[in-house]
């Protein structure tokens, strides 16, 4: 039986979905990210990064090259003061100014902003995460119904301190 409305050559449009084997693939200096095209954006992080390192001027312009070419340009970042050594007020990257803004929040984000409103949250895995746990946690903060805030996805997915697991600090 033959539906008399589909073309017998009809391709299903491909699904827009990172496939499984890109989360395994993941390490260190990547960036996941879940672009919706909705206004709604309703989950809280839009993607996640997991940067090589603490130092801004090395990590920083890399992210907003890749984001730059699927957002447009990014006007202005936000990030957390005390993950990070060293914040400039301003960085030249591709030829164009982005200014930085931190603040001592402690909530494992960088915010990037592009025009006057359009703001989106990236969860910052730590650069000494074990493999597994950046995965899990990158994995878990891209999918489009995440309602969990970035520190409680890498609390979850961290493991303890190793004083917690008999080990020296």
């Amino acid at each position: 039986m033959t539906d008399a409305n589909v073309s017998p050559h009809h391709v299903p449009a491909p699904q827009r979905l990172l496939p499984d084997e890109i989360h395994r693939s993941v390490g260190p200096g990547t960036a996941l990210l879940r672009m919706e095209t909705t206004g709604s954006r309703q989950s809280l992080l839009d993607g996640a990064w997991w940067p090589r390192s603490r130092d801004v001027e090395r990590e920083l312009p890399s992210l907003l090259t890749a984001l730059t070419e699927h957002l447009g340009p990014v006007t202005r970042v936000g990030l957390d003061a005390s993950a990070w050594n060293g914040i400039p007020t301003r960085l030249v990257v591709d030829g164009r100014v982005v200014h930085l803004d931190s603040f001592p929040v402690g909530d494992d984000t960088v915010l990037i902003t592009r025009g006057d409103n359009d703001h989106f949250s990236l969860m910052v895995v730590p650069p000494d995460t074990p493999p597994e746990a950046a995965r899990a946690a990158m994995a878990r903060a891209v999918h489009a119904d995440n309602i969990t805030q970035a520190t409680e996805l890498l609390g979850a997915t961290l493991p303890p301190p190793a004083t917690e697991r008999g080990g020296a600090a």
